[in-house]
């Protein structure tokens, strides 16, 4: 009877050693994982934000901004023009206008005669720039 115990013993040990050998080789392959994980991971934010085109929030509202602006721009631009045109300082305006090399300078004319001025007193300068250039453009400068 003793040496069934010991028997036992040595069949439980040597099952405890597999199981140690195959809890190692186990957490082995947890960690091959785990790493495998976190650089898909950063692979992937890296190749995301590279060539993917994902954005931030901020860059999503920095180019929203900026599309509604030149929207706006693109859509009073007509207007400034036609108020241009009905100005009856208008030809002398855009004479002087012509006459004028800077474009910072050919606004800030734009925007002083009037003809960027939408809703009260507000001025648009970005109208006034794109106004500007469609006037010397149609008038052939």
């Amino acid at each position: 009877m003793h040496t069934h115990r010991r028997g036992i013993r040595e069949v439980n040990s040597s099952s405890l050693v597999q199981r140690e050998i195959h809890l190692k080789i186990d957490l082995e392959y947890v960690k091959l994982g785990a790493w495998g994980f976190v650089i898909g991971c950063i692979f992937s934010i890296v190749v995301g934000f590279s060539w993917g085109g994902w954005v931030t929030g901020g860059t999503t509202e920095r180019i929203a901004k900026e599309r509604a602006t030149t929207a706006v721009t693109a859509a009073l631009v007509p207007v400034c023009v036609e108020k241009a045109k009905a100005d009856p300082r208008g030809a002398k305006q855009l004479e002087a206008l012509k006459a004028l090399s800077s474009p910072w300078e050919q606004r800030d004319a734009v925007v002083k005669a009037g003809w960027a001025t939408f809703g009260g007193d507000e001025l648009n300068r970005d109208v006034g720039e794109a106004c500007a250039t469609a006037l010397l453009k149609s008038s052939g400068k």
